[in-house]
């Protein structure tokens, strides 16, 4: 009996830090906040998409499902920008050097990122994808590679959705701009 009450507390000193992290990342409640360099040198966090529908994507060089989906992704991404749609793909660190993914980052249209730190901990699979609305709440999060069709269910009707009130300039302050 001791044994079992001993291993049960190891368990759950051993699967407590997976739990809580994986609790921080919940489908209707505010996304964490984030971190990250992109390949260019650029500086962004989760404030500089607010009012943006955010696909954020993790992903790895030796995974086939996602070297599949990021040419989805950048097509879908190319469709859907003027919308409001941003995608940021964040590569894990054991991807290949960045002086071999640099190229990459000039064919697709949208930012890639390998130095990231937030609360999303470190993905278990790739690609794992969560999708942030307009008012920073996540509406998406799962492990896999998305298909048109998941893209277009889970996307558009987040596209069609009106930024933040926050975020709409007052009538009188548009009208005066020139």
């Amino acid at each position: 009996m001791r044994r079992l009450a001993l291993l049960g507390s190891v368990l759950c000193l051993a699967l407590g830090p997976i739990a809580a992290r994986a609790a921080r990342i919940v489908v209707g409640r505010p996304a964490p906040d984030f971190h990250a360099t992109a390949f260019d040198g650029t500086k962004v966090a989760l404030a500089d998409y607010r009012g943006q529908v955010l696909v954020l994507n993790f992903w790895a060089t030796w995974c086939a499902p996602c070297r599949e989906e990021l040419p989805l992704l950048d097509v879908y991404y190319r469709i859907q920008k003027r919308f409001g749609l941003r995608v940021l793909a964040v590569t894990t660190e054991d991807s290949a050097p960045m002086s071999a993914l640099k190229p990459l980052s000039t064919i697709v249209s949208f930012q890639m990122a390998r130095r990231f730190s937030g609360g999303y901990g470190d993905p278990k699979a790739v690609p794992t994808n969560y999708v942030i609305d307009r008012a920073g709440i996540v509406r998406y999060a799962a492990a896999g590679a998305f298909t048109l069709d998941e893209l277009n269910e889970i996307l558009i009707p987040l596209l069609k959705e009106p930024p933040p009130p926050d975020l709409v300039a007052p009538a009188s302050v548009a009208a005066a701009a020139p």
